[in-house]
Protein backbone atom coordinates (compact mmCIF):
# COMPACT_ATOMS: atom_id res chain seq x y z
CA UNK A 1 0.00 0.00 0.00
CA UNK A 2 2.86 2.31 0.87
CA UNK A 3 4.47 1.76 -2.55
CA UNK A 4 1.15 2.20 -4.38
CA UNK A 5 0.58 5.62 -2.78
CA UNK A 6 4.18 6.69 -3.65
CA UNK A 7 3.78 5.61 -7.29
CA UNK A 8 0.48 7.49 -7.69
CA UNK A 9 1.97 10.70 -6.22
CA UNK A 10 5.02 10.40 -8.48
CA UNK A 11 2.76 9.89 -11.47
CA UNK A 12 0.72 13.02 -10.69
CA UNK A 13 3.94 14.99 -10.21
CA UNK A 14 5.40 13.88 -13.54
CA UNK A 15 2.14 14.52 -15.44
CA UNK A 16 1.70 17.95 -13.82
CA UNK A 17 5.26 19.07 -14.59
CA UNK A 18 5.06 17.76 -18.13
CA UNK A 19 1.99 19.79 -19.06
CA UNK A 20 3.32 23.01 -17.47
CA UNK A 21 6.65 22.89 -19.29
CA UNK A 22 5.09 23.34 -22.75
CA UNK A 23 3.26 26.57 -21.86
CA UNK A 24 6.45 28.58 -21.33
CA UNK A 25 8.03 27.87 -24.72
CA UNK A 26 8.03 30.92 -27.03
CA UNK A 27 8.81 30.48 -30.71
CA UNK A 28 10.63 33.44 -32.22
CA UNK A 29 9.93 34.14 -35.87
CA UNK A 30 12.91 34.76 -38.11
CA UNK A 31 12.74 38.07 -39.97
CA UNK A 32 12.33 37.58 -43.70
CA UNK A 33 15.17 39.02 -45.76
CA UNK A 34 14.18 42.04 -47.80
CA UNK A 35 15.44 42.02 -51.39
CA UNK A 36 17.15 45.16 -52.56
CA UNK A 37 15.43 46.79 -55.51
CA UNK A 38 17.34 46.56 -58.78
CA UNK A 39 18.01 49.90 -60.38
CA UNK A 40 16.71 50.40 -63.88
CA UNK A 41 19.83 52.17 -65.10
CA UNK A 42 22.94 50.02 -65.14
CA UNK A 43 26.36 51.41 -65.76
CA UNK A 44 28.49 49.94 -68.54
CA UNK A 45 32.05 49.00 -67.66
CA UNK A 46 34.70 51.48 -68.71
CA UNK A 47 36.42 50.91 -72.08
CA UNK A 48 39.81 49.16 -72.00
CA UNK A 49 42.83 51.33 -71.47
CA UNK A 50 44.94 49.55 -74.08
CA UNK A 51 44.22 50.18 -77.74
CA UNK A 52 43.59 46.86 -79.48
CA UNK A 53 44.21 46.54 -83.21
CA UNK A 54 43.18 43.50 -85.21
CA UNK A 55 45.80 41.65 -87.20
CA UNK A 56 45.25 40.79 -90.81
CA UNK A 57 45.56 37.10 -91.56
CA UNK A 58 47.18 35.94 -94.77
CA UNK A 59 45.71 32.70 -96.08
CA UNK A 60 48.54 31.29 -98.17
CA UNK A 61 48.18 27.57 -97.48
CA UNK A 62 44.73 27.09 -99.02
CA UNK A 63 44.47 24.66 -101.92
CA UNK A 64 41.42 23.20 -103.61
CA UNK A 65 43.10 19.79 -103.88
CA UNK A 66 43.39 19.54 -100.11
CA UNK A 67 40.01 20.99 -99.24
CA UNK A 68 38.00 19.13 -101.88
CA UNK A 69 39.90 15.93 -102.73
CA UNK A 70 37.01 14.12 -104.44
CA UNK A 71 36.82 16.85 -107.08
CA UNK A 72 40.39 16.38 -108.25
CA UNK A 73 42.09 13.56 -110.11
CA UNK A 74 44.93 13.43 -107.59
CA UNK A 75 42.58 12.20 -104.89
CA UNK A 76 41.72 8.99 -106.77
CA UNK A 77 43.45 6.03 -105.21
CA UNK A 78 45.18 3.25 -107.06
CA UNK A 79 43.48 -0.14 -106.81
CA UNK A 80 44.86 -2.40 -104.10
CA UNK A 81 46.87 -5.28 -105.45
CA UNK A 82 46.60 -8.72 -103.86
CA UNK A 83 49.78 -10.40 -102.68
CA UNK A 84 50.74 -13.44 -104.71
CA UNK A 85 51.04 -15.74 -101.70
CA UNK A 86 47.48 -15.25 -100.37
CA UNK A 87 44.85 -17.56 -101.84
CA UNK A 88 41.49 -16.11 -102.75
CA UNK A 89 38.80 -17.83 -100.71
CA UNK A 90 35.46 -18.25 -102.38
CA UNK A 91 33.66 -18.53 -99.06
CA UNK A 92 32.46 -22.08 -99.76
CA UNK A 93 33.60 -24.58 -97.18
CA UNK A 94 32.50 -28.15 -96.82
CA UNK A 95 31.43 -29.86 -93.62
CA UNK A 96 34.58 -32.01 -93.60
CA UNK A 97 36.88 -28.97 -93.88
CA UNK A 98 35.05 -27.30 -91.04
CA UNK A 99 35.31 -30.38 -88.81
CA UNK A 100 39.01 -30.67 -89.71
CA UNK A 101 39.58 -27.05 -88.76
CA UNK A 102 37.66 -27.26 -85.49
CA UNK A 103 36.78 -30.42 -83.63
CA UNK A 104 33.60 -32.46 -83.99
CA UNK A 105 32.47 -31.36 -80.51
CA UNK A 106 32.69 -27.68 -81.42
CA UNK A 107 30.89 -28.31 -84.71
CA UNK A 108 28.05 -30.03 -82.87
CA UNK A 109 27.99 -27.22 -80.31
CA UNK A 110 27.76 -24.56 -83.05
CA UNK A 111 25.06 -26.57 -84.83
CA UNK A 112 22.98 -26.72 -81.65
CA UNK A 113 23.61 -23.04 -80.88
CA UNK A 114 22.87 -21.64 -84.36
CA UNK A 115 20.20 -24.15 -85.39
CA UNK A 116 21.63 -25.57 -88.63
CA UNK A 117 24.78 -27.00 -90.13
CA UNK A 118 24.95 -24.20 -92.70
CA UNK A 119 25.24 -21.65 -89.89
CA UNK A 120 28.05 -23.71 -88.36
CA UNK A 121 29.86 -23.80 -91.71
CA UNK A 122 29.47 -20.01 -92.02
CA UNK A 123 30.97 -19.70 -88.54
CA UNK A 124 33.94 -21.84 -89.63
CA UNK A 125 34.38 -19.66 -92.72
CA UNK A 126 34.38 -16.56 -90.56
CA UNK A 127 36.93 -18.07 -88.15
CA UNK A 128 39.15 -19.05 -91.09
CA UNK A 129 38.98 -15.51 -92.50
CA UNK A 130 39.87 -14.04 -89.12
CA UNK A 131 42.91 -16.30 -88.74
CA UNK A 132 44.37 -15.31 -92.13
Amino acid sequence: MKYLLTCILALFFIVGCGSRGNDNIVVKKQPTPVAKPVSQTTMLPPPPKKKITLKEVEDTNYTDDYMYPEDTKAAKKDPVEMQKGTPISTGAMSKEECIAMISQEKFDKYTAMFGSEQASIKRCTMLKAMNQ
